[in-house]
């Protein structure tokens, strides 16, 4: 019995291992090697990296719909809260508005409380005259009250410019508090130097005034001399009426003249074959006037503001070239040819009877160089205005109102000749994405509105990553076409001052997109600044920078009609030129002949109230019409306007 119970235990065991056997057992995980890890590795760096783009988009969006919130406050408080903030105003400049707003003191650092009475200073020492005190709040406050009460209650000065408003704040005097007003000895006139006080309280009495004050930087004025004193065949027109222009110029102390010379004037009938005749005796008059003289190569053709004006249009030869290849010249969607100016596409293809676009304007430049060389010598020519694209302007024709454009339209890309679109391919190819070698098909048209279009709307297709790929190309055209050009410019112009003209886009500038400014080509989205490559390449080749905003008389209706800011647009784009180094000039969109207008010109020409006293190097005053003697117009106020820019205005000739 024992032995059969061992044996039925040991067959039991035995059949227990041999069960074992026949069990699968866990094979150890091999690591994929060769081909195969890299794909699996491939695999978990395209999820991550799509994970990635996902979370971007995410943020983006985000950021965007913070942006729009902040833009509508924004909005609101300039609109309905009288708020001057600045353009590009963070959620800092808000609270520091509404902080003074409510009474309390910001400081520029920061640094926020609310006022109280001053202490008696009896143990501290008194500030020196270059203290603060003298400097800002006493130039800037209304002298005509008593100065034995400095304010007590802090307001935002409505005058100051968006780009000084951050942290100045202006006294205002509160007559309940006038107890503690003599309560410091550092509000008495007594503790500042005398002439300190007097200079205070003529910045003061003028505050109101459009004059400026004595002593403020000079401005020297530049008249532009209408189109059409030179006629088409390079002669001048009236030598004895430009003439007596030019005395009567003198004597109301203008400091000169600009003269726009005419690529399709003086090269009209064959290639190289330059005639500056008419420009010679011009000059010849000019300097026996004595004054100073800046010339404008004008690459671009001429239309004139009304019925009857002179036109010029680009030589007949590049004219002639152009009826076979149109592709010379800019191009819109529709295919519609811009002969305003030559497409930059041409730059450097030899397409100019064995010329490149950029050899043209370099020996146009370097013939007036030679013909005028005695002038140079003798410092009559102070200047030179290279022009970059049509009306002289660094900008695409976007806006061509011979294609049906009117105001405020957005204009359109011009980009559809066939130089620029291999250019766009490339670009694309270059990028990994040959599809987006194509233009924008849902940017509108002419005169469409932002909200009208796909790619200019709120989120819409600009700010994409074809979108910004597209405007990135659009608008680096535009840069290296300066590049190019004033590199040439330098050459022919040695040891002069190179000027070129940004203009003024300034409708649908306050929308997210600024649809206008892409279609020009200025990219400057709000959530960039697309000027300041461009500063770059100026200052690059140390440019002086004429920005053509200045004067322009919009009612409120014609603003919100557009969503434009031309105030805010200009101070954008004068603080980051004068960031960059640059010196900066202006220009008068509009001609103004009354007092308002000179008043705005003399605002941004010498900004009071400009943090690092900031001025314009010169203006150029643009006539609307030959004949300044002729003209019906105010001569008192535009040679009190001169005098004022000059800093030579006084006290008694305010009356």
């Amino acid at each position: 019995m024992n032995n059969s119970s061992s044996v039925l235990k040991q067959d039991l065991d035995h059949s227990d291992h041999s069960s074992d056997q026949f069990q699968p057992q866990p094979q150890p995980q091999r690591r994929p090697r060769g081909f195969a890890a890299t794909a699996a590795a491939g695999a978990a760096e395209g999820k991550g990296r799509k994970e990635r783009e996902r979370e971007k988009e995410r943020t983006k969006l985000r950021e965007r719909h913070r942006r729009a919130i902040t833009s509508r406050m924004l909005a609101g408080l300039r609109q309905y809260g009288n708020f001057t903030l600045p353009a590009r105003a963070d959620m800092n400049d808000v609270l520091a508005a509404l902080a003074r707003e409510a009474g309390w003191t910001v400081e520029a650092d920061g640094t926020t409380y609310r006022p109280s009475p001053p202490p008696q200073l009896a143990s501290f020492p008194v500030r020196p005259v270059e203290s603060p005190l003298s400097a800002t709040s006493l130039k800037n406050s209304a002298m005509k009250s008593s100065l034995d009460c400095l304010p007590l209650v802090l307001r935002v000065d409505e005058s100051l410019s968006p780009a000084s408003l951050d942290s100045v704040v202006v006294p205002e005097r509160d007559t309940k508090n006038e107890k503690f007003a003599n309560s410091s000895p550092i509000n008495s006139p007594d503790c500042l130097e005398a002439d300190h006080l007097m200079n205070d309280m003529q910045a003061g009495e003028n505050e109101n005034d459009f004059t400026g004050t004595p002593g403020t930087p000079c401005v020297p004025v530049y008249v532009m001399l209408p189109t059409g004193i030179i006629n088409n065949f390079s002669q001048l027109v009236d030598e004895v009426c430009m003439r007596q222009e030019l005395r009567h110029l003198k004597s109301l102390n203008v400091d000169g003249v600009i003269v726009e010379c005419w690529w399709g004037i003086v090269e009209q009938w064959s290639p190289q074959k330059y005639v500056w005749t008419g420009y010679r005796d011009l000059f010849n008059i000019i300097r026996e006037s004595n004054l100073k003289l800046q010339v404008v190569m004008a690459f671009h053709e001429y239309w004139g503001n009304r019925a009857g004006d002179m036109q010029i249009p680009l030589p007949k030869w590049v004219l002639e070239i152009g009826k076979d290849s149109a592709d010379i010249f800019f191009t819109d969607r529709e295919g519609r040819s811009n002969t305003e100016c030559l497409s930059w596409g041409i730059d450097k293809e030899r397409v100019l009877k064995g010329r490149t676009g950029i050899e043209v304007y370099f020996d146009f430049m370097r013939s007036f160089r030679m013909e005028f060389d005695d002038l140079f010598t003798e410092g009559l020519i102070s200047a030179v205005e290279v022009g970059l694209g049509t009306s002289g302007e660094l900008k695409y024709p976007s806006f061509p109102e011979r294609m049906g454009w009117s105001y405020p339209g957005i204009g359109e890309f011009q980009c559809y000749d066939k130089y620029l679109q291999q250019s766009l391919r490339a670009a694309a190819k270059a990028r990994g994405h040959s599809f987006w070698a194509r233009g924008p098909d849902n940017a509108g048209q002419y005169n469409s509105r932002p909200n009208e279009t796909g790619f200019f709307c709120e989120r819409g297709d600009y700010d994409s990553y074809y979108g910004r790929f597209f405007l990135q190309w659009y608008s680096k055209t535009l840069i290296e076409h300066a590049d190019n050009v004033l590199s040439l410019a330098t050459l022919a112009f040695e040891e002069t001052q190179i000027i070129v003209k940004i203009p003024a886009v300034y409708w649908w500038y306050k929308t997210s997109g600024h649809a206008a400014e892409l279609t020009a080509g200025f990219y400057n989205p709000t959530n960039q600044n697309g000027y300041s490559p461009i500063f770059d390449v100026l200052k690059k080749h140390s440019v002086t920078l004429k920005f053509v905003c200045v004067g322009l008389p919009f009612s409120a209706a014609e603003n919100d009609e557009a969503l434009a800011d031309s105030e805010a647009l200009c101070w954008q784009v004068l603080n980051s030129a004068w960031d960059h180094g640059l010196n900066v000039a202006g220009q008068n969109v509009l001609p103004c002949y009354e007092r308002d207008g000179y008043s705005r010109i003399i605002e941004t020409a010498k900004p009071r109230n400009h943090p690092d006293r900031r001025h314009l190097s010169f203006f150029a005053y643009q006539l609307s019409a030959p004949g300044l003697v002729q003209r019906e117009f105010c001569l008192p106020d535009f040679e009190y306007f001169i005098k004022c820019m000059h800093g030579e205005v006084t006290a008694e000739i305010q009356g």
